[in-house]
């Protein structure tokens, strides 16, 4: 049941308090007395902050402060409701990764391709194995991991982050993994704020959730997030960080230029922002620099094995800010010790051999090969795209709504990921989709959908959604 949004008008009284303590005291005062029933949906942020005459951080505070104590349930683009019995809430999102199923063309999630890396791993297994069997008893130490911490700065490279070497590099078990740990060693407060881009792979919004931390999203154009955007997001909410993925954006395929690049390291030093560089999903080499490498002493960059080599390796890094290695291996050490000494021997292998490079090139071509494919059947839709990233954005034309759009997709086989799953609260999702161009169909199969979905875009007749 979509319940309209409430006429409800707080009167607060500060009373001494906090404007925005004072403000959720309001909220519990009106839910107590029935003024705002189970289900109520409550006025947006900037809406409720124009009415009662406050800044919208403040309201942004009252609700989190409200959401964690359990009287207010956020969802994801739809907004903030009362909690209660009465009205059933679905608070479970998609998961972060779909199981692989060859008889749908999965447009959801990129994979690595097979490019012949299963074989690759399976002779290093064999071969470490019988050569460290004595090495894969004991716990991980600093010392057992720096082979792989080695093979990370050959991996990456300071033309890429700047001054790098291996008490830069701490290892997690991907990407992700290293985002929140990132996140655990910069958030501090009450009521911590990470910035962050518009629109947002749903591992952020999981990874803030888990860390009671509130996302605020900054506006982009094509060169990325909007200085001034940022500017005023800074000042009506505060921040300690800004977590973005800069070089392949997800899920618009953005590229954050050089020159905004250095304005947004510029606001960051002048703020005191760090900045959690997520670089998940770049495969190809780049020749923008990391904000690493531009504001060094207020910048993580962290990656993985996962889109390159393989999404089986979960072997992450984040190159910490000069002087910010001891803080994130301890906070790395006290969740998890620190990775299993066979997946970092597996890894630092393939690394120094030269194998992980080589399957790396491998997939960037079949990356291309698929995008062009893609490109060839839809370039004629408003598609934004680039050869060396492993997804693209399709702006549905007029008569698709993208949920409906999904939909008549899912009749044939195909599944896509709508534009809805990568929007923060409050926030109105695009009408779009994002297209994986890494599926693990077939080509035949890859194409087939392609054209498919090319004749369900050209056909919107009975579909639109009132």
């Amino acid at each position: 049941m979509i319940v309209p949004s409430t006429t409800w008008q707080p009167d607060v009284k500060h009373g001494g308090k906090s404007k925005y303590k004072a403000l959720a005291q309001t909220i519990r005062d009106g839910i107590a007395s029935g003024d705002l029933s189970a289900g109520a949906k409550l006025p947006t942020v900037r809406e409720l902050a124009y009415r009662v005459g406050v800044t919208p951080g403040t309201v942004a505070r009252a609700y989190g402060l409200l959401t964690d104590e359990g009287r207010l349930i956020a969802e994801v683009g739809r907004g903030t409701f009362v909690a209660g019995t009465t009205r059933k809430v679905q608070t479970a999102e998609p998961p972060l990764v779909h199981h692989v199923d060859e008889s749908t063309a999965d447009f959801r999630s990129s994979r690595v391709p097979d490019v012949g890396q299963g074989l690759l791993i399976d002779d290093a297994l064999i071969r470490l194995g019988q050569a460290h069997r004595r090495r894969h008893i004991n716990y991980p130490t600093p010392q057992t991991d720096i082979a792989a911490r080695e093979a990370v700065v050959g991996w990456v490279g300071p033309a890429r982050v700047g001054q790098l070497d291996p008490n830069h590099v701490v290892l997690g078990n991907g990407a992700q993994n290293c985002v929140i740990l990132s996140l655990q060693a910069e958030l501090h407060g009450a009521h911590p704020v990470i910035l962050t881009d518009e629109l947002a792979y749903p591992g952020v919004r999981r990874a803030a959730r888990l860390l009671r931390a509130q996302l605020v999203g900054i506006a982009m154009d094509k060169d990325g997030i909007i200085p001034a955007a940022l500017a005023e997001a800074y000042r009506t909410y505060g921040g300690q960080v800004l977590l973005t993925s800069a070089e392949v954006h997800s899920p618009t395929t953005i590229q954050t230029s050089y020159a905004r690049k250095k304005e947004i390291a510029a606001l960051a030093e002048r703020f005191g922002l760090i900045i959690i560089e997520d670089d998940c999903h770049s495969i190809a080499p780049t020749d923008v620099p990391a904000y690493r490498a531009i504001l060094p002493k207020q910048s993580y960059f962290i990656s993985s094995l996962t889109k390159g080599v393989s999404g089986a390796l979960r072997f992450g890094f984040a190159v910490t800010p000069v002087d910010g290695f001891k803080n994130l291996r301890q906070v790395a050490e006290s969740s998890f010790h620190g990775l299993a000494q066979p997946m970092l021997d597996v890894c630092a292998d393939l690394l120094n051999s030269g194998d992980a490079a080589r399957v790396k090139q491998r997939v960037v071509a079949h990356t291309a090969k698929r995008v062009r494919l893609a490109v060839n059947r839809l370039g004629g839709w408003n598609l934004r795209w680039r050869e060396e990233a492993p997804f693209l954005w399709l702006q549905l034309p007029q008569g698709w709504r993208a949920s409906s759009f999904a939909v008549a997709c899912e009749r044939k086989g195909i599944s896509v990921r709508p534009a809805d799953e990568f929007v923060l609260a409050d926030q109105r999702a695009p009408n779009a989709v994002r297209l994986a161009a890494t599926t693990c169909v077939s080509e035949p199969r890859y194409l087939q959908a392609l054209d498919d979905m090319n004749t369900i875009l050209a056909n919107p007749a009975g579909t639109m959604e009132s």
